[in-house]
């Protein structure tokens, strides 16, 4: 089986410290490579990987930002789609702009959706959606004008992730720095329960962070930058709690899976995959609001660290990933 992997080309893969996507297409090619499935990453030239690696994009135009972003994205997808006759199947996690490729060429083409931007690009997603093969991140993440072949969670290399059992005493804010994540209400409900608040990420809106969010720092209330693997590795597993306060219907939540797979316990607003992700009273808490996320950090001594990490372990990992996506390809390439 020759399978291509089509990655986005915002970031490296795998991303060095932002690009869930990326990741996500990463961990998945280097699954497959230990299944034994002869794999083409499709991504920048810097990426990295143990199976074929094809370019024409040298670097991520986030990562140099004198690049048009819609030239190279068009050069990325031409490259792939011009030898797709090369491959039995092709597997795009590169959103919609792809599948106006996909009744041009006779390569069967896997689309993992990995959440909608606007409502107006699911127009797109319509248009293709007898003729192609979309996989959804979270049963939460289907849209309801769609047709879906399997729902396959989101894996992560658990090596990559050190489970501790003993935590310190800060709560933890892992992501963008948008309001959609809720940082400005991590920070209320950490001041309400006067607990330390570690905040890493990208500062993905400036206004937002200069304007809400920088003057709330304190030595109470700390804002770290963005983290890579090994700090987030440290941040994640010695937090007393991550606090996912989110404001939109989040399609999966990477954080939330990597906080588990360390042993942290998770508070998160009930909203998207969140129910999926958390299994409530026993992995963390699923809140309505501030209130009762910070009635929430007082019942964190309730939960057990390893049945954080045994619940992760169980469901998300590059492992489980590959399984399920190895299921499909077959059921797709011998129907």
């Amino acid at each position: 089986m020759k399978i291509a992997v089509l990655a986005p080309v915002a970031w490296r893969t795998p991303p060095r410290h932002y690009g869930p996507w990326e990741q996500m297409a990463s961990n998945l090619c280097e699954g497959l490579v230990k299944a034994g499935v002869e794999i083409t990453l499709f991504a920048t030239g810097d990426s990295l990987t143990a199976g074929k690696l094809d370019y024409v994009i040298d670097k991520g135009y986030e990562e140099d930002r004198d690049q048009d972003a819609k030239v190279l994205e068009c050069l990325h997808i031409s490259n792939l789609m011009e030898k797709a006759g090369s491959f039995d199947l092709i597997h795009n996690h590169f959103d919609f702009l792809p599948l106006t490729y996909s009744r041009l060429i006779s390569t069967p083409m896997v689309t993992t959706i990995h959440g909608f931007s606007s409502e107006k690009i699911v127009r797109v997603y319509q248009k293709y959606n007898d003729t192609s093969h979309y996989v959804s991140i979270s049963d939460a993440n289907r849209h309801p004008d769609l047709s879906y072949a399997a729902t396959v969670y989101n894996g992560l290399d658990s090596k990559n992730f050190t489970f501790k059992q003993d935590a310190e005493d800060y709560l933890l804010f892992f992501g963008r720095l948008h309001p959609d994540k809720g940082v400005l209400e991590a920070i209320e409900i950490a001041t309400r329960s006067n607990r330390k608040l570690k905040i890493a990420g990208i500062i993905q809106d400036e206004q937002y962070f200069k304007t809400a969010i920088e003057p709330l720092l304190n030595e109470q209330i700390t804002f770290l930058g963005a983290a890579g693997p090994a700090q987030r590795n440290e941040l994640l597993g010695h937090a007393y709690a991550l606090l996912h306060p989110i404001s939109f219907a989040e399609p999966f939540g990477l954080s939330v899976a990597e906080a588990m797979l360390c042993g942290t316990p998770v508070i998160a607003f009930n909203k998207g995959s969140m129910p999926e992700l958390i299994n409530h009273g026993t992995t963390g808490f699923l809140v309505d609001n501030i209130k009762e996320a910070v009635d929430a950090v007082t019942k964190i001594p309730t939960i057990d660290r390893e049945d954080c990490r045994d619940w992760a372990l169980s469901k998300f990992t590059t492992e489980k990933m590959v399984e399920g996506y190895l299921t499909l390809y077959h059921q797709l390439l011998n129907s």
